[in-house]
């Protein structure tokens, strides 16, 4: 039986399913195709469950984890409302192809707004084209105020 609920970060066979999932992912193209670092899959877990502002939706088939989305609190200060970021997307490739993104995005929106928030937000690489699609087709649209000064772009900077 499918099933997609919020995770506990302090239960070990959902640590284990969210480890699984996030590792997967990072071992594929669109997770940079390198896999997590020893001290990330040791301290993972146990980092996220010290942030409050921390959610994570995860899916199962029966005990075989299938997804996961990591999403993170934030701020709109336009808004004046808290807005939930999904940092982290995941379906396993076994899963794909079957609607569960949508199912899952849906209980990421239902989290959303029993967190009174404003928008869910999120990033997604430009050669993803079945994510981007996905994303679309849920109304996900690129961030723009006014098409003079066009979309907004995600940058970073690595602080080694």
């Amino acid at each position: 039986m499918i099933t997609f609920q919020k995770a506990d970060l302090f239960n070990a066979s959902h640590g284990a399913a969210i480890l699984h999932l996030v590792s997967g992912y990072a071992e594929g193209l669109s997770g940079g195709g390198e896999g997590l670092p020893k001290a990330t899959r040791e301290n993972l877990i146990s980092e996220l469950g010290k942030r409050a502002d921390c959610h994570v939706i995860l899916g199962r088939d029966g005990e075989v984890p299938l997804g996961v989305a990591i999403c993170f609190e934030g701020f709109s200060t336009f808004a004046c409302k808290p807005l939930l970021n999904i940092h982290d997307f995941a379906i396993s490739p076994d899963y794909q192809g079957r609607g569960l993104a949508r199912t899952m995005l849906d209980e990421v929106e239902a989290m959303a707004r029993d967190l009174g928030c404003c928008k869910i937000t999120l990033e997604v690489l430009e050669g993803n084209e079945v994510a981007r699609h996905v994303y679309e087709k849920y109304g996900f649209a690129a961030y723009e105020l006014d098409p003079k000064m066009g979309k907004a772009l995600f940058f970073d900077k690595k602080l080694d």
